[in-house]
């Protein structure tokens, strides 16, 4: 019995990897877009590039305008009051993208993305080469709404020289690491601040930090778990779970948007059925990461209440701690990291709710930006690791709502960065979205979780059972809602096994000492016969 399974498990991972290999060969190149004389030409602005792109690749710009890359709204929104996105959610690191569209969509799949009048509709402004660059010489300035720097400019103390438009054009290749970490390994305003699982370690990582993107063994590219179709690609966006069917299912139908373990592993991933049972109600992710930010620190706090301190000359300053991170900015306040750390863990159905623009908090509270959604009687939910960010973020207390304030735009606009006035600079923000604003700004103590996915270890370092079935200080002590074996106890289940146990002990004793009596008896009375 145990040959066969393993020997189907076998066949099934080698078809896996066959299949895989498969798509890896039909997907590895493109044409050669070297030999097009369409693109010998001196380019003068991404969307003159767009523009040829588009002479062949008729409907690419049609399919990526209907991604949420492009939309930064929730695929499922049905009208406006519905939507949920990058648009709309306010968070706790760089607070809100609207009224600061120029620096925010330096991450956007677009071009000119400055303010509210952007033309959602003009396929000219589509990117293609922030995607498809393989020349590593494409970058977007980091204030010019999503072009790349025309001529020389500096930022930040670098300079950025403007990239060759037609060299990079005509060496375009399908995404890899480079073009998808350029903004997800940077969520936040900056490398490792949003998430626990995306930095540059993975650009280049060993077997011990990703088993999957181990660039020395499989090598895996970011498409081979989040397959895209039509420009598309698979993966979990605000109230929609990346795991909405947990069925096991393969192949992939092209247009499917879910991605789970359990499309390359199976159902069955583990030889001992102990391990596989915990999978109804234990996240893959719980055991096979277990530590978070294992190569790179991530933020774990940040405050806005500390910013605006200028040093001895009026000027804006940065503190750095021991190991490069910054920990305190005039602009934006003060911040913890993290490194290495043991994430905490919550109930997860893979769907989530967020704070908008508009909606009342309770201020007597932490307040929750975001709400993962899930629990322990919700067969659907699983036991997930996540990062918790904290803020501490400007708010109008008379409304009682989260704010937007305006914080990049030049001197005198009410950026923050350039004023230093909250109270200017959340008025610029909420004319911006045509919000009300009291004229009162407070801070609020938030919260924000963070799913961990990324980073897979390798399954001799995954989480020991012990760490978990404790009584003391368990990776699970804070989490409710189940009897966890090893860490819960109930007295009157405890003093009942006891009773039983005691009774059970007396009655053998009982029925020990009474053979003994009847056969002391029966000694005695045979003598007396005798």
């Amino acid at each position: 019995m145990d040959t066969g399974m393993n020997l189907k498990k076998l066949l099934f991972r080698m078809s896996i990897h066959l299949l895989a290999c498969t798509v890896a060969v039909c997907h590895a190149s493109t044409a050669d877009h070297s030999r097009y004389g369409i693109l010998m030409q001196d380019f003068k602005s991404g969307p003159q590039v767009t523009r040829a792109c588009l002479l062949c690749h008729v409907d690419a710009a049609r399919e990526v305008m209907e991604t949420i890359h492009w939309t930064w709204v929730c695929p499922k929104a049905v009208d406006r009051d519905d939507r949920i996105g990058k648009i709309y959610v306010i968070n706790n690191f760089c607070i809100a993208l609207q009224s600061n569209e120029p620096r925010c969509t330096s991450c956007h799949v677009g071009y000119g993305w400055a303010d509210n009048s952007f033309d959602f509709t003009d396929k000219t402004l589509v990117d293609c080469l922030v995607c498809h660059d393989s020349t590593g010489t494409y970058k977007k300035f980091p204030t010019d709404a999503g072009h790349p720097a025309y001529e020389t400019k500096v930022f930040a103390g670098e300079t950025w020289e403007p990239p060759d438009l037609s060299l990079v054009a005509r060496n375009v290749a399908r995404p890899g690491r480079d073009n998808c970490g350029a903004c997800h390994f940077y969520g936040g305003g900056g490398e490792g601040v949003k998430h626990a699982d995306l930095d540059l370690s993975l650009y280049d990582p060993g077997r011990d930090l990703d088993v999957h993107m181990d660039s020395k063994g499989n090598n895996f590219s970011c498409q081979d778990c989040h397959t895209t179709y039509e420009h598309r690609i698979a993966g979990r966006c605000y109230t929609v779970p990346a795991t909405e069917n947990p069925t096991f299912q393969l192949p992939r139908k092209p247009g499917d948007t879910h991605i789970y373990c359990r499309s390359c592993h199976g159902n069955a991933p583990h030889a001992r059925g102990r391990l596989n049972a915990h999978l109804d109600r234990v996240s893959c992710q719980a055991c096979h990461i277990p530590r978070a930010a294992r190569e790179k620190a991530t933020k774990m706090s940040w405050d806005w209440s500390q910013a605006g301190r200028l040093d001895e000359n009026g000027k804006p300053y940065k503190e750095k701690d021991a190991d490069g991170n910054v920990v305190y900015d005039s602009q934006k306040g003060a911040f913890t990291w993290k490194k290495n750390f043991i994430p905490d863990y919550i109930w997860f159905d893979g769907t989530a709710e967020n704070v908008t623009i508009g909606d009342e908090i309770d201020d007597t509270k932490i307040v929750r930006i975001n709400l993962l959604g899930g629990s322990a009687d919700d067969p659907g939910s699983r036991i997930w690791p996540v990062k918790i960010h904290r803020g501490r973020q400007v708010y109008d207390p008379a409304a009682r709502q989260l704010v937007i304030p305006k914080l990049y735009g030049p001197k005198g606009s009410g950026a923050y960065w350039s004023d230093y006035n909250w109270t200017r600079s959340v008025m610029a923000g909420m004319r911006h979205v045509g919000m009300p604003f009291s004229g009162e700004i407070g801070f609020v103590e938030t919260e924000m979780y963070w799913p961990i996915t990324h980073m897979v270890a390798p399954a001799a370092q995954a989480v020991p059972c012990a760490e978990c079935h404790t009584r003391r200080d368990g990776r699970l002590a804070a989490l409710g809602g189940m009897y966890l074996p090893g860490r819960d106890r109930f007295v009157w289940l405890d003093r009942a096994g006891w009773l039983c146990t005691l009774l059970t002990l007396a009655g053998v004793f009982a029925h020990g000492g009474l053979r003994l009596t009847y056969r002391r008896l029966k000694q005695l009375l045979g003598r007396k016969r005798g």
